[in-house]
């Protein structure tokens, strides 16, 4: 077994494809917050082909990690040159490794902000790019507006403050591009958030306009915020992972990333100094994301919500074995079909019932053992911007939100925090506070947790989403998250 390093690759190049670009020629053109895996079987590795295409080096990223956990990661790729490897698994069960080079520097923040905002202000920074994830935007899903009240955020904002969070070291950067009259960089969002350039202007800008006025004004004047849909399922990195890799490979990754076959990633071509050549590499660059990120947040991520708080409490541990069973693949298809669909935008070159099989075919996949338990890491972040804009949409044309009530439903009784079979759930969710007692409170007070504002803002006073909701979690309370669905079926059958 090879231990991976920048002095191995021709060794490990004998087993599986390596980066044959010299590294030490690329120079960093993109910054990027949050080096977790999705960024690294996703960006890193279109950029990974843009340099392997030879045509430029000045594409390099700069990884930049914020939080105490993000130490790990720093560790791990100092010890292994930045380098990684990617193993991409087919449906049909064949897998293909290959080393991605194309994260040439990481910089852990907490060790020293001034590298950070140094490197983020040097003139070849032209792109810095964001997966700091749904609820790292500070902005509140039922209002649109910035919190400004988060503690970190709190602290950025004080005078003299040496910046610890994403926008605090973004602003205080352009506030020194813009004294040395360097063009600002463009600021390019990868998360799941629909309009996630414009919720990313919107952070910024507020951050900023409170920090220094005439700086946010100067950002909001010229800073670009692409919008950008991205699609790739990255479960978590195992032991198992890394032992498949050390034994199938022979390489010996601390941090190797495995995901599925299938990439997508949709880009609005709204840059301020220039891109990579991503199209050239398998990127679509388009002038309006929109219908895209509508059909991927709306099919895709709701779905992901749908499956898997019914699936957890009927016992299920894992995406495939949920979407292998008929109730629950036909549970996801109606729900794609009748509710979501109905309120996307022509997307072009997609076929919509197409691209819904698609889904349950790569939902189906043993290859990846995705979880359930990953998709439902802070569900008060993911449902307001997957699966609720979907009941707004349905309630306003007087479409059916049957399926969405359900989820809901399930959602409430999973926050109880046990499975039907009584297996305690582990409840991760930043507003778990909040929603463990107002579901505590659905007992006495029907529809409690709908009453969250900072969740379902109004939308819980609509009186026919809140008896939807109060049938559906009543059915699931009597038969069971299984009969519930197959009660739905049966009613919809008649």
């Amino acid at each position: 077994m090879v231990k991976l390093t920048n002095s191995t690759l021709s060794s490990i190049g004998q087993t599986v494809p390596v980066p044959h670009y010299n590294r030490r020629n690329v120079t960093t053109g993109i910054v990027h917050f949050g080096v977790g895996a999705f960024h690294r079987s996703h960006e890193a590795m279109f950029i990974d082909r843009v340099l392997a295409g030879g045509q430029t080096a000045e594409w390099g990223i700069c990884g930049v990690g914020v939080l105490p956990s993000d130490a790990a990661m720093r560790d791990v790729f100092a010890a292994q040159d930045n380098l990684y490897t990617l193993v991409v698994k087919h449906p049909d069960g064949r897998a293909e490794a290959r080393v991605i080079g194309s994260i040439t520097q990481y910089l852990f923040a907490p060790d020293d902000p001034e590298a950070v905002i140094r490197t983020l202000a040097d003139p070849n920074t032209r792109i810095v790019s964001l997966t700091v994830t749904e609820g790292g935007y500070n902005v509140n899903d039922a209002t649109g507006e910035f919190d400004a009240s988060n503690p970190a955020v709190q602290r950025d904002l004080a005078a003299g403050a040496v910046p610890a969070t994403v926008f605090g070291l973004i602003t205080e950067a352009l506030r020194r591009r813009r004294e040395a009259e360097v063009a600002p960089f463009t600021v390019m969002s990868c998360d799941n958030i629909q309009g996630n350039g414009v919720v990313a202007r919107k952070a910024l800008t507020s951050f900023a306009l409170l920090k220094d006025e005439d700086l946010g004004e100067w950002i909001d004047r010229n800073v670009r915020f692409p919008n950008s849909m991205v699609d790739r399922i990255t479960p978590a990195t195992t032991d198992q992972s890394r032992a498949e890799v050390a034994s199938v490979y022979g390489i010996d990754d601390t941090w190797p990333v495995v995901s599925e076959s299938f990439e997508q990633w949709v880009l609005e071509d709204s840059f301020t100094l220039g891109r990579p050549a991503l199209e050239s590499v398998g990127v679509q660059v388009v002038d309006d994301v929109e219908p895209y990120e509508l059909m991927k947040l709306r099919l895709l991520n709701a779905s992901h919500q749908a499956m898997s708080y019914l699936g957890i409490l009927a016992g299920y541990t894992y995406v495939h074995e949920v979407c292998r069973t008929p109730l629950f693949s036909t549970f996801l298809l109606s729900y794609m079909t009748q509710e979501a669909s109905p309120t996307l935008q022509p997307v072009p070159g997609i076929d919509l019932d197409d691209y819904r099989h698609e889904l349950i075919a790569r939902f189906s996949s043993t290859a990846i053992a995705d979880t359930l338990a990953r998709q439902v890491v802070d569900g008060s972040e993911r449902l307001p911007k997957f699966l609720l804009p979907v009941v707004r949409d349905q309630l306003a044309s007087g479409g059916s939100i049957d399926h969405a009530a359900l989820v809901i439903a399930a959602w409430s009784v999973y926050l109880e925090g046990s499975t039907e079979e009584g297996q305690p759930i582990l409840v991760t969710d930043v507003r778990k506070k909040v929603l463990t007692e107002a579901v505590a409170a659905e007992k006495d007070a029907p529809g409690a947790l709908l009453d969250v504002r900072e969740v379902f803002g109004d939308l819980g006073e609509n009186p026919r989403f809140r008896e939807a909701y109060l049938a559906a979690r009543k059915s699931i309370q009597v038969d069971g998250s299984v009969g519930a669905m197959r009660a739905l079926a049966h009613a919809q059958r008649v």
